[in-house]
């Protein structure tokens, strides 16, 4: 029997730091599944998941926390995954515009009154390509319930990218 085991991970950006992960991790007989990881400010965070031997999980836990001492900060979370009885459909959101507060507020909220879950978002800002002015980008992986009116949902982003100045597009 095996645990899973969700990891959130933060520390100053310094070469080695995923190595003491993994190190920590394979002395445990975990396996290393899914990532995400960046430098971002300065930092390097990331979050992964981590199936692990049952009779393992607590002392690997252990060794993840004592991490923090060595300046790598680790959150643990014990995966107790469900599946939805619910049928869903799989969408891709991208978004461009001129960067400006607010944006991932609008969309999100959009999302969240349609039930629409964002199971991946990636943000980034980029120069534009006629000017150095800063542009928004974002790209996400969605889930929305089978009976999603998707004209609809496609009538309120474009009204939200109208405000904000930016374009959206939706795909399924």
């Amino acid at each position: 029997m095996t645990t899973s085991l969700v990891l959130t991970v933060i520390a100053p950006d310094k070469p080695g730091l995923v190595e003491q992960l993994s190190q920590a991790i394979a002395q445990h007989q975990g396996n290393w599944l899914e990532s995400s990881m960046s430098r971002l400010a300065g930092k390097f965070a990331g979050i992964l998941t981590v199936r692990v031997p049952q009779a393992q999980s607590a002392a690997l836990i252990s060794a993840l926390e004592a991490l923090n001492g060595q300046g790598l900060k680790v959150t643990v979370e014990v995966s107790h995954e469900h599946n939805t009885d619910t049928a869903q459909q799989a969408l891709t959101l991208e978004l461009i515009g001129h960067d400006k507060a607010g944006i991932v507020r609008d969309i999100s909220q959009a999302l969240a009154q349609r039930h629409i879950n964002v199971e991946r978002l990636g943000t980034e800002l980029v120069s534009g390509s006629m000017s150095a002015e800063q542009l928004f980008k974002a790209s996400a992986d969605l889930l929305a319930p089978a009976d999603a009116d998707l004209d609809e949902l496609q009538e309120a982003l474009e009204a939200i990218a109208s405000d904000l100045m930016v374009d959206i597009s939706i795909n399924s």
